[in-house]
Parts: C-alpha cells; structure tokens; sequence
C-alpha cells in the first residue's frame, strides 16, 4: 500500500495518541537510568513535541491545534473511564482488589495533572514554533524545534509535578516540588536536542507524500 499525506499524518496521529496514553499508564513506575532516576513515562513525553513539530512544519498551526486536541479530549476519555472502574465494586473472585484500587486511584491525581499540563505546554509549544517560524522566515527548523519545546517541557513539568504532588504529604512544598522539577525538565532538554536529526527525518518524509500530491 503506497502511504499518501493523508496516511502517513494519520499514523503520526496514532504515534501522538498512543504515546500519550501510554505515559500516563506506566508513568508511576521510577525506573533507573544510570545517571540518573525518572518516571519511564519521560521516554515517551519527547515523542509528543515531535509529533506535533512535524506535523506544524508541514500542514500548519492548525493541524497540529487539532492534534493537541484530539489528545485532550483522549485523555478526558481515559479519565473518566478509570473513575468509573475504580468506582464500581469488586466481583468476589477478583484477584487484584487493593493493588488495583491503590493503582488506579494514584492514577486518577496523575491523569488530572498530566491533562492540564499536557493541554496547556502543547497550545504553547504549537504557539512558539509558529512564533518562530516567522521569526526566522521558515529557516532554522531545529532553532525553532528546539526553542518551542525547551520552553514548552518547562510549562509540562512544572504544570505536572505540582498538581500531582504539592502537599501530598509536608515533604512536598514548593521549594522540595522544584528539587523535583528541574532535574526531569534538564533531562528533557537533553532529549529535545537529540530528537532534532529525528524532526528533520520526520518533516522529510511527510513533506515528501505532499510534494507528490501537488504534482
């Protein structure tokens, strides 16, 4: 099957959906690194400001609002089905009741967190890289890639780790929740920069199908 524009958009829609679900699911579990210690839902989180850059690049600022939104209102679906599991009762030959139940309504506080962080650092990111765009006349996609998404991970974690966690216990007050923050939001920089060959690649492909289509 030959991939047209309409295809391959479609699939990096799937990659965006399906990356942001998958964080928010996995996203308790601390794993590891070596030199450093994250939620695994960090692998993920990059490959959303990608999506959404390449997308923006080659069909415009709409398209990629609309892929932020279609998102959004993903996660609300989540959210709402998770609240109505953890809700309704148990079936006596259940196996997993505590487990689930702590799980999934940990889950609930996460979700609420990641939705509002994830709604508003994603409008600024789609906002700065056409801000950029402009700026720079359409040249230097990895400055306006890069630029969009420092700032916008910055708004996403900060947005995240205080809706999620502020006052969970007397631990957690402002100055310890940054102790938190800037290591994730450094990490993340990181990540921006080594995805900029892989925005190149991306932007290449999608644009390829659309120059065929104009022909």
């Amino acid at each position: 099957m030959k991939l047209n524009i309409e295809i391959k958009t479609n699939i990096l829609l799937g990659i965006f959906v399906g990356s942001l679900i998958a964080a928010n699911l996995i996203g308790l579990k601390i794993a590891d690194f070596g030199i450093f210690q994250a939620s695994v839902g960090i692998l993920l989180f990059p490959i959303l400001f990608l999506v959404t850059d390449i997308i923006e690049e080659v069909h415009g600022k709409k398209k990629a609002q609309e892929f932020v939104f279609i998102g959004f209102i993903t996660l609300i679906l989540v959210l709402i089905i998770t609240v109505i599991a953890v809700v309704l009762p148990f079936a006596e030959r259940s196996l997993v009741k505590e487990e689930y139940t702590t799980i999934f309504s940990t889950t609930i506080r996460i979700f609420i967190a990641s939705i509002t962080a994830f709604l508003v650092a994603q409008l600024h990111d789609v906002w700065a890289f056409n801000f950029w765009k402009q700026k720079t006349k359409g040249k230097y996609l990895w400055l306006r890639n890069n630029l969009s998404t420092i700032v916008s991970q910055f708004l996403d974690t900060t947005l995240f780790m205080f809706i999620a966690f502020y006052n969970i216990s007397p631990e957690f007050n402002i100055e310890y929740v940054f102790t938190l923050i800037i290591p994730y939001w450094l990490v993340k920089v990181l990540f921006a920069l080594f995805d900029t060959p892989f925005c190149y690649a991306g932007v290449s492909w999608l644009s390829s199908s659309k120059k065929i289509s104009n022909l």
